[in-house]
């Protein structure tokens, strides 16, 4: 049975207003963190109700220095933001931990360093904790504006959307991209998982439902915007990523593993494409009634499809990943003296 409970409705002015920890993982975010932080100094919750913490991973790039810029430009505005380093484990989910670890608020938001929260993100994010049972938010995310080829193909795809992952066969979970749980659940059902490279979204949010029953509700108004990949070199990198993940999880939990396409059925989209797709999209691009992103659907649907495939195939769980981080705990101490929850 799902535990996944719908957005009620639309977004309304919140009256509930928990003390909340926001957790940022950044690598190399020069180019992302002026827009993220003015959008976080935007935020319409009640300043002295939340707490901006944002871990570097070990970066190359100036994030440091736009880190301490951060730091002061929100104690201008009279609000918190604290930064962190995780410099030992090159992973996103290692150093949300750390943010986790230092946070002071009841209920910890997620979100990412190329995202951009609207400015009411958080108080909508917050609402469906008033009912004892939700124990997980996730909230929405939608594409950034772009005229790209594969931009416009990833909006039609509403590639990024929460949807496709609430409604995953095994349990719904949300991106950490937008995500919110209860700061007391963690306790129980552990941390990220510090030495796991994608995935760690799923993992948690399956963990947290299978121990404790908790509901895991979608706050369809609070947005977070995402740019899509531009080049198709980073297109196939993301849906390699996918299929990475659905390896690790199947070895965690025992998900299916996706079907992959036969070689004639391979050939036979493409034939499909070329002799009766395609002269209809070009028909329509004639009358411009549809763009190239259209007629070159098809092609671009089969490259994510080989993609994935080929990060399943090729992907195998680490040892180390297994490893469950506590809050009581460094990451690098084993599970097996925790209780089973």
């Amino acid at each position: 049975m799902s535990n996944f409970s719908p957005t009620a409705g639309n977004a309304v002015r919140g009256t509930f207003f928990p003390r909340v920890s926001v957790v940022v993982p950044i690598y190399n975010g020069e180019a992302d963190l002026p827009d993220l932080v003015s959008c976080l100094l935007a935020q319409s919750y009640p300043g002295d109700r939340v707490e901006y913490l944002l871990v570097d991973n070990g970066s190359r790039d100036r994030t440091s220095t736009l880190l301490q810029m951060a730091v002061r430009a929100g104690t201008e505005q009279g609000l918190t933001l604290r930064s962190f380093t995780e410099a030992e484990i090159q992973s996103s989910y290692a150093a949300r931990n750390v943010g986790i670890r230092a946070a002071q608020g009841e209920i910890l938001a997620f979100t990412d360093a190329d995202c951009r929260p609207i400015s009411n993100w958080l108080e909508q994010l917050v609402q469906p904790f008033t009912d004892a049972a939700v124990g997980l938010v996730a909230g929405e995310v939608k594409a950034l504006p772009g005229n790209t080829l594969l931009e416009r193909f990833a909006d039609r795809q509403e590639t990024l959307s929460q949807k496709h992952t609430l409604a995953h066969s095994f349990l719904p979970y949300g991106q950490t991209a937008n995500l919110a749980v209860r700061r007391h659940i963690l306790e129980q059902s552990g941390l990220f998982r510090p030495y796991l490279t994608t995935g760690g979204d799923a993992d948690l949010c399956w963990r947290i439902q299978q121990q404790g029953n908790w509901q895991l509700h979608f706050a369809e108004e609070a947005i977070v915007q995402h740019r899509h990949r531009t080049t198709l070199p980073e297109l196939r990198r993301q849906w390699q990523r996918y299929g990475t993940s659905n390896r690790y999880l199947h070895e965690l939990h025992g998900v299916d593993l996706m079907r992959t396409l036969s070689l004639s059925a391979y050939a036979h989209r493409w034939m499909r494409w070329l002799l009766k797709e395609l002269p209809g999209a070009g028909l329509k691009m004639f009358s411009r009634k549809a763009d190239l992103s259209v007629m070159l659907e098809t092609p671009i649907n089969l490259l994510c499809i080989q993609a994935r495939a080929s990060g399943q195939r090729q992907a195998g769980l680490p040892a180390a990943a297994r490893e469950i981080a506590w809050l009581d705990q460094r990451p690098s101490e084993p599970e097996t003296d925790r209780p089973n929850g």
